[in-house]
């Protein structure tokens, strides 16, 4: 059999409530054994359930899945017990060991006894957790925990592997790990369906599947949706207008698809048969297309200039960015500890008002320590943090006042509609009267809410879960914005549609800090701290990241690469790579 996996004209549906939700709707498509087929495609558009469905784990409303030769309706069983299937937040038990961890599936997965050692072994020399077989899964780094969740995922070797967005929260580091296994499992002919948000990961792919609302948009090999592009894309320098102003003022162009920060520059897809805008002092150089700009073309096309996109327009053209004001958050000899452990070693910075400032660091690094305790939500061992001239320390009521926040993780009541958790916050922040009514209109027309508003913020699709948590943290204007990986696992366009809203906020006065492991996200700060060990390694704008890496091998390095570079170079002694 060639065939790994067939769909053949399947539908699939889900209820809230009243309302049926079509989650896939009529979807036709095969794979060949022995690749890696990539899944893609914008938030709600069905790749969850499509695995799902192969799995076993759902049946088809209508039409038929075949998954190894083997229709699903009828030999679930039969089917689970010969693939692997990783989804998105693997079920490791944090209490448990890695070595118990493994048992445990060992016991689920029915693995025979006398050939768990010799596996063991494999996989733990394969994910590189080896002398971490005593630790705690819930000591474990992000990029551990997910290696781990792949190892127990790989007990039974399979003949497909099913992947749902495995590197989502995942540092450059631990992704290109993850990925250097994954090319070892298509060598030993194992077949990979992995769905992914990051682009680069779709070229490294066989086969591309493009899913939009619940239906195959496009297929083919990356350079097959890379190619059609060519001379559609441009990079733009200049010295007049800051890099994130430039872009706003792109955005904005009829002629442009879409407009993104790349290093000095800031790349834009035109539409088809169009020229670079002409603007003051901006020199144009024609870019090799790449599989971000095929999606953005896919997906993109006949948006048009959307109320976002025609705001960053006029914010580009009305102020640019707001000049260096008074210190808003200022950080001195902060440190951290647990029991014997330093986690965060006198980490000292300051950000200026509207300023966008990026934490940045592996998993393990010290850096959502280090941000919980920016927002009052973990206290300092020792150090002080002022917000908004407040000592959090010592008055951290009247701090939080000036803070807004954005967890990495949901954190608002999936339970309630999105309307029941505005008004809950807005309250929570102490807002009243026509003040209430004001902001609580802002949101729902800022973030085009409105199709939403008695959903339950659970049910939402993960972009307007983004939106509605961020539009609660900015319900009562805060001097400051805290964003805890905000686009983690959000699909490029939302997250280039969020990062618009975001500079026009800074473009306002309004100080942003956010932590990211997109390192083209890392582009859009005006400074930045990377840590290492508990540690400020490096300091500055993202130009004096870049050039700290910089040596006769990488003149040029971009902002994944010089990330990786000091990062591997500090941490050496105690990396255990693939």
């Amino acid at each position: 059999m060639d065939e790994i996996l067939s769909f053949r004209d399947v539908t699939k549906e889900f209820r809230s409530g009243r309302q049926a939700i079509t989650a896939l709707d009529g979807l036709s498509f095969s794979l060949a054994r022995g690749r890696i087929t990539g899944l893609v495609g914008p938030d709600g558009a069905g790749k969850t359930t499509l695995m799902r469905l192969a799995a076993g784990l759902l049946m088809p409303g209508r039409g038929e899945v075949w998954t190894l030769g083997r229709d699903t309706r009828i030999a679930s069983r039969d089917v689970q017990a010969r693939i692997g299937y990783m989804p998105q937040r693997f079920g490791l038990y944090e209490d448990l060991t890695v070595q118990e961890n493994l048992d445990l599936y060992a016991d689920l997965q029915g693995l025979a006894r006398e050939v768990r050692k010799t596996r063991y072994d494999e996989l733990l020399r394969l994910t590189a957790l080896g002398p971490f077989g005593a630790r705690e899964a819930g000591r474990l780094s992000g990029g551990m925990k997910q290696k781990l969740g792949l190892a127990c995922a790989l007990l039974r070797v399979p003949e497909l592997l099913l992947l749902d967005e495995p590197t989502v929260g995942v540092d450059p580091i631990s992704r290109r790990e993850l990925w250097a296994i994954i090319a070892g499992l298509r060598a030993d002919g194992i077949s990979v369906l992995i769905s992914t948000a990051y682009m680069d990961e779709a070229e490294r792919c066989d086969d591309l599947l493009l899913l939009h609302h619940g239906r195959l948009l496009a297929e083919g090999t990356p350079q097959s949706f890379i190619v059609p592009l060519t001379g559609r894309c441009f990079a733009g320098h200049g010295t007049l207008l800051s890099r994130r102003a430039l872009q706003q003022e792109l955005q904005a162009r009829e002629t442009v698809l879409e407009a993104w920060i790349e290093t000095e520059a800031v790349r834009v897809l035109l539409i088809a048969n169009a020229k670079p805008p002409e603007i003051a002092d901006v020199v144009w150089e024609e870019r090799e297309p790449r599989f971000a700009d095929a999606f953005a073309d896919r997906l993109g096309a006949g948006r048009g200039a959307g109320p976002v996109r025609r705001q960053a327009g006029v914010a580009a053209r009305g102020r640019g960015a707001v000049p260096a004001g008074d210190v808003v958050l200022s950080v001195q000899g902060l440190n951290r500890v647990f029991g014997s452990f330093h986690a965060v070693k006198d980490v000292s910075f300051s950000v200026r008002r509207g300023e966008i400032f990026g934490l940045l660091g592996a998993n393990g690094a010290g850096k959502s320590t280090t941000f919980r305790m920016l927002c009052g939500l973990l206290p300092a061992s020792s150090g002080t943090l002022r917000v908004a001239g407040q000592d959090l320390r010592s008055a951290p009521a009247e701090a939080r006042r000036n803070i807004g926040y954005v967890a990495q993780k949901f954190s608002l009541y999936v339970n309630l509609s999105v309307d029941q958790n505005l008004a809950f916050f807005a309250a929570a922040y102490g807002l009243s009267g026509a003040r209430k009514r004001e902001r609580l209109a802002w949101a729902e027309a800022e973030f085009e809410l409105g199709p939403y508003r008695g959903m339950n913020a659970g049910d939402l699709p993960l972009g307007f879960k983004q939106r509605l948590a961020l539009a609660v943290a900015l319900l009562h204007e805060p001097a400051i914005l805290f964003l805890d990986e905000p686009t983690s696992g959000v699909d490029p366009l939302a997250r280039g549609e969020f990062w618009q809203r975001i500079n026009q906020y800074s473009a306002a006065g309004t100080t942003v800090l956010v932590t990211t492991h997109f390192m083209d996200e890392a582009e859009y700060c005006d400074n930045l701290a990377l840590m290492s060990l508990g540690e400020v390694l490096a300091a500055g704008a993202p130009r004096d990241i870049r050039a700290k890496a910089a040596n006769a091998a990488l003149p040029a390095p971009s902002m994944e690469e010089a990330f990786i570079a000091l990062i591997e170079q500090s941490e050496a002694r105690i990396r255990r790579a693939a």
